[in-house]
């Protein structure tokens, strides 16, 4: 396949997804808590499955890495990510800034991100050597001079670990201190690339959490990288920054003290 059959195929996930989604926001959505604590819908669940006999008919030589429903094919050289509801605690509350995540993998890497917002009616799309786009229209993240002027998110202090959590607070002391931005899960890495946040900085992400978010912030002139600065892949460990402005990456991964 191209990359614009890769690219026109996440789209008919996405619609797919989103068509799913809809009928059980803000309404009985059946939550139920995960083995590992976190929460899960009948949303969550009917996403993924349209997501998947989309995949089955279309791509069946390729990978399917699945929140909800695990992985097929697991050898293949292409492998399909998907994250029906990221931020499904925000689908719970009835806050539209929840998103389908979208990523096709090869070798291990992301070349095709997609962050869908159906409520909202909003995706950024990003694909190796191509700009990101939010709703069709290319989209640039923002210079950042310095620490002192960014704005940094995170989706909630609670879900970093203590140790983390020092690491966390010491980038915090160096941002803007009365414009950090809390929730928003895969959301703020749209903002990021549609330059209205300047870093998310976030800790034990799975592959399915970060792989979509990678193509569409640097697609869109940003970067994102674990905490040592290093690229991230189908087995970085989960502790990721993304920043709009990557002349900042060094200062960030400083802050961040994880290399002292």
């Amino acid at each position: 396949m191209s990359l614009a059959d890769d690219i026109a195929l996440a789209h008919r996930l996405a619609e797919a997804a989103g068509a799913a989604i809809r009928p059980y926001f803000r309404g009985e959505i059946g939550l139920e808590t995960k083995g590992d604590a976190s929460p899960v819908t009948l949303a969550d669940r009917a996403a993924e499955e349209a997501m998947r006999r989309i995949l089955t008919a279309e791509a069946s030589r390729d990978g399917i890495i699945g929140e909800e429903f695990g992985t097929e094919r697991e050898g293949a050289s292409r492998q399909w990510v998907l994250d029906p509801i990221d931020g499904t605690t925000s689908f719970v509350a009835g806050r539209p800034i929840f998103g389908t995540l979208i990523a096709l993998l090869e070798g291990g890497f992301p070349v095709l991100g997609v962050i869908d917002q159906p409520i909202l009616g909003e995706r950024w799309v990003g694909a190796m050597g191509q700009p990101t786009t939010f709703n069709g229209r290319e989209v640039r993240t923002r210079p950042c001079r310095e620490l002192s002027d960014a704005i940094l998110g995170t989706t909630s202090p609670g879900a970093f670990s203590d140790h983390a959590a020092e690491h966390f607070m010491a980038l915090a002391a160096k941002c803007a201190h009365r414009r950090m931005v809390w929730g928003g899960d895969c959301y703020n890495y749209g903002l990021v690339a549609s330059g209205h946040v300047d870093i998310v900085c976030e800790d034990s992400l799975k592959l399915h959490d970060f792989a979509a978010l990678v193509p569409v912030v640097e697609g869109a002139g940003g970067t994102m990288a674990d905490w040592h600065g290093e690229p991230l892949h189908i087995d970085s460990e989960g502790h990721v920054i993304a920043l709009g402005d990557p002349a900042r990456l060094e200062d960030v991964v400083e802050a961040l003290a994880c290399n002292h």
